[in-house]
């Protein structure tokens, strides 16, 4: 069973940890600094107890914390070498993630028990400086340490229109694709406003290429 106490090690000083107790504080102050990620607290996808509604930031935020008490940790943070969340990724099995699995747009594939990268947020201030490829990187150790045969995500192909950064929670194309992502199929959505990849890495032995 993985343990609180594991951590995945990355560059630029940071220290990449499951969402447990002892980072619950710092993360909550990421989140707080705005955006969509003060609204949601990375709620939708998992559907359960989410509201939309800006005055309900705190049913969300109390979402959230209740997935403390989970087997499986709902994500990881990225905290500077002072102890600052500056990143944040939401990964786990794909079922974990209520909406994900009413998604038309973003079907099942096929019966392998995928796991799913939904979310990136990374602060202001440390954008730009590769946050979200660590955040990427330790993601995929993580799913492979709990025996995910398959990890898949819905990226935006910066390439093409003009993304904006409230669409690019997901994270890039190009981020994906470093890290050994392979492009399955578009995400066919007449309201979408950025084109979107669903992408796979095969993380059983046999076809680990990496």
């Amino acid at each position: 069973m993985y343990g609180p106490g594991r951590r995945y090690r990355s560059g630029m000083d940071l220290d990449i940890q499951p969402l447990t107790g002892d980072t619950w504080p710092a993360l909550a102050a990421l989140f707080e600094e705005g955006g969509d990620a003060a609204d949601c607290w990375c709620q939708f996808w998992r559907g359960a107890g989410f509201s939309p509604d800006r005055g309900r930031q705190r049913a969300n935020r109390a979402s959230l914390e209740a997935q403390l008490e989970a087997p499986l940790a709902p994500g990881l943070v990225a905290l500077d070498a002072n102890g600052r969340a500056v990143g944040w990724v939401s990964v786990g099995p794909r079922e974990d993630f209520e909406h994900l699995e009413r998604s038309r747009v973003r079907p099942r594939l096929d019966d392998v028990a995928v796991w799913a990268i939904l979310c990136f947020v990374v602060s202001r201030s440390a954008r730009g400086q590769g946050v979200a490829g660590q955040l990427l990187a330790a993601a995929v150790e993580f799913a492979r340490e709990h025996g995910a045969p398959v990890i898949e995500a819905y990226p935006v192909d910066t390439s093409q229109g003009k993304p904006t950064p409230s669409t690019l929670y997901t994270g890039t194309l190009s981020t994906f694709e470093r890290a050994g992502f392979r492009v399955m199929r578009a995400v066919e959505s007449r309201q979408a406003t950025v084109v979107r990849d669903i992408v796979r890495l095969d993380l059983r032995p046999e076809h680990e290429s990496i």
